[in-house]
C-alpha cells in the first residue's frame, strides 16, 4: 500500500474546476491523504505546471504539515503560517496559492499536486520560494504521490 493524495474537487487527470484557477476565485482545492509510511513526521505539498512556456511554474508549497493532519481545506490561507503550517513564495511573487492560470491558447497545463511524507517534523529551509522548499523537503522525503489536475484557458 501507498500513500493517496485525493480532492472532492476533481479527480487524477481530471480538469480542475474554474474557481481554483486565476479565471475563477483563485483558491486552493480542498485536499485529504491517508496511509503515510511509519516513520513520517510531517508531510510537504506542492503544486507545480511543468507545462509554463518558460519551465516549471511553482504555484505553491505548504510544509511543516504535522503529521495529524489529513487534509487541507479549499480555500488555505495565503499567510506565510497557519498555525504550525508554513508557506512559500510562489512564482507569481505571492505567499500561498496562485491558482491555474495558462497563458490563453497554449492548451491543456498539468497541473502537479505532490505531496511528501517527510522523516522530519519542521523542514531545514534556505529561502523561502517554493523550489527551495521543494528541494528541502526531496531530502527528507520517504514517499511521495501526485493528484494531477489539468486547466486550460
Amino acid at each position: 500500500m501507498g500513500m493517496h493524495l485525493t480532492s472532492p474537487a476533481f479527480g487524477n487527470g481530471d480538469r480542475i474546476p474554474e474557481r481554483f484557477s486565476c479565471d475563477g476565485l483563485d483558491q486552493s482545492p480542498p485536499l485529504a491523504w491517508s496511509e503515510e509510511p511509519k516513520g513520517t513526521h510531517s508531510f510537504a505539498l506542492f503544486c507545480d505546471d511543468p507545462d509554463a512556456p518558460g519551465g516549471t511554474f511553482h504555484h505553491w508549497a505548504v510544509y511543516d504539515i504535522p503529521v495529524s493532519t489529513h487534509e487541507l481545506s479549499e480555500g488555505f490561507p495565503r499567510t506565510p503560517t497557519a498555525g504550525l503550517v508554513r508557506q512559500g513564495v510562489n512564482d507569481f511573487g505571492k505567499v500561498g496559492y496562485g491558482g491555474a492560470c495558462p497563458p490563453r491558447g497554449h492548451g491543456p497545463h498539468h497541473y502537479h499536486f505532490k505531496l511528501m511524507a517527510l522523516d522530519v517534523g519542521h523542514l531545514p529551509v534556505r529561502g523561502s520560494h517554493c523550489r527551495d522548499i521543494e528541494a528541502a523537503a526531496r531530502t527528507h522525503a520517504l514517499a511521495e504521490i501526485d493528484l494531477v489536475g489539468i486547466y486550460s484557458r
